[in-house]
């Protein structure tokens, strides 16, 4: 369907009538939208699964683990929490309020919401944060990528289905119909995307003053820190598992690893037999092997590492006509080449060495650098490894793990930075998706006449005697 500004402009004016008319404010309401929205995954899981084959090459296992099962967790934990989340809360108003003694915060949605996916997660980076303007009590207009047409499609006809457009809605289209989108007054806005485009976003919603969240993949990427005495197997099975995943094209993704040179040539060795082991020796040739959104993304990936073609240790090699490229390691980098000071966004892993002894030079130069949306440190110094996770700027990350902290239930998902700001999954995206209201109750009997004037004379003692009383 063609959109053009007018059309967009009666469907924002359509779900600001809708929500205007104060049904999505009911909890219960709520409720039962989130248990439709679960029903239509469950019901459309199989066109889903063929959807993300298409536009990402994902197999049935990756599909669900992915995209499908994470949408039908987030809903689960919003159907658990809901309730208890948007309880207002009670304060007692304080001494300098008397006589009223009771003050309630209510959580209320802000209204129109507008959600920017982006096609590497077509899904779950739609439908799950859906859920939590849903759970906000919000309308929501879906703004999805035209690079995952497939999955597009297949949103727009699971959402038309199953809820009335006032109330959800998806649009495709490319940058022209996202601009379309943004020059309308919306009252919320989640852009899941890159640092760039994060910047366009942001400075159109300004113009009409609208709140934004931005989830973005981080300016220089994310960092993999491989100390000495890191167990080195592990380590390169976790990072091949996660390099494989969608062909590299995740947002909290390994950008680079730094490996001390003590352990370097066992590392990559080990590294080299976990991808061999986990997708075979021709992994362009491999149909669970994801592959690349496009063939400009193909073709980027392929200029680069023709660019670093003698020093590329595994890998290097693809297939044009099935977008396929293989996972490629790259060493040795130095940590000032320009690899390794952008987000790639693809099978391509630069190996930066480094000596453990001079292990804070490379935080310090990491720390300079934008912050990364997620950070990986593999040590047995316990000690090191909190000092450095606790200390540094980044999203999220994981001591002796990858990825898996964006699963853990009731933890927020966020960047800083260069890797956005807000943040969502469970209770965290029901804030994001609420403003919070405070109302104070006032009594009708026993003011005081402690605020008002005269404040000068025979009273200023009396009065200021009393204040530092109250404020205590």
């Amino acid at each position: 369907m063609a959109y053009t500004p007018e059309r967009i402009q009666e469907i924002v004016a359509k779900q600001r009538s809708f929500f205007r008319s104060g049904v999505t404010f009911d909890v219960n309401w709520r409720l039962q939208q989130l248990k439709k929205l679960k029903a239509a995954v469950i019901a459309h899981e199989e066109e889903l699964e063929k959807a993300l084959y298409e536009d990402l090459g994902r197999s049935k296992v990756e599909a669900y683990l992915c995209d499908i099962g994470p949408v039908i967790v987030e809903i689960n934990e919003a159907l658990r929490g809901l309730k208890k989340w948007a309880k207002p809360e009670r304060h007692f108003s304080g001494l300098m309020c008397f006589p009223s003694t009771c003050t309630t915060v209510y959580k209320l949605p802000y209204g129109v919401t507008l959600l920017i996916s982006p096609f590497n997660f077509p899904i779950y980076l739609t439908l799950g944060v859906l859920t939590a303007s849903m759970a906000g009590g919000n309308t929501a207009v879906l703004k999805t990528s035209s690079k995952s047409a497939a999955s597009t499609r297949a949103l727009q006809k699971m959402i038309a289905d199953t809820f009335p457009e006032e109330y959800i809605t998806v649009i495709d289209g490319g940058h022209d119909v996202a601009d379309m989108c943004l020059a309308q007054r919306f009252d919320k806005i989640f852009y899941t995307g890159s640092p760039a485009v994060g910047k366009h976003v942001l400075e159109e919603a300004a113009k009409n003053l609208t709140p934004v969240a931005l989830e973005l993949g981080g300016e220089n990427g994310n960092w993999c820190i491989v100390r000495k005495d890191a167990h080195i197997k592990d380590a390169a099975r976790k990072i091949a598992f996660f390099k494989l995943c969608n062909a590299g094209q995740i947002c909290i993704n390994i950008n680079q690893v730094a490996v001390a040179e003590e352990i370097a040539d066992s590392f990559n060795e080990a590294l080299k037999n976990e991808f061999i082991r986990q997708i075979g020796e021709k992994p362009e040739e491999n149909e669970e092997y994801p592959k690349l959104i496009n063939d400009a993304a193909y073709d980027k990936c392929q200029r680069l590492a023709e660019a670093y073609r003698d020093r590329i240790i595994f890998g290097g090699t693809g297939n044009k006509e099935t977008r396929r490229f293989a996972p490629t390691m790259i060493y040795p980098v130095q940590i000032d080449e320009e690899i390794v000071k952008h987000e790639l966004f693809c099978p391509l892993l630069p190996i930066v060495p480094f000596k453990d002894e001079k292990i804070d030079d490379l935080m310090e130069t990491i720390a300079e650098r934008e912050h990364p949306l997620s950070m990986y440190v593999f040590t047995k110094d316990m000690k090191w490894a909190k000092k450095v996770m606790s200390t540094q700027q980044y999203g999220g990350g994981c001591i002796n793990e990858v990825c898996i902290h964006i699963m853990v239930k009731g933890v927020p998902f966020n960047g800083v930075g260069h890797s956005g700001m807000g943040a969502y999954h469970g209770e965290w995206g029901f804030r994001e998706f609420t403003h919070p209201t405070t109302v104070l109750k006032g009594k009708t009997r026993f003011n005081l006449p402690l605020r008002e004037h005269p404040y000068s004379g025979k009273h200023e003692k009396m009065k200021m005697r009393l204040l530092k009383i109250f404020e205590r």
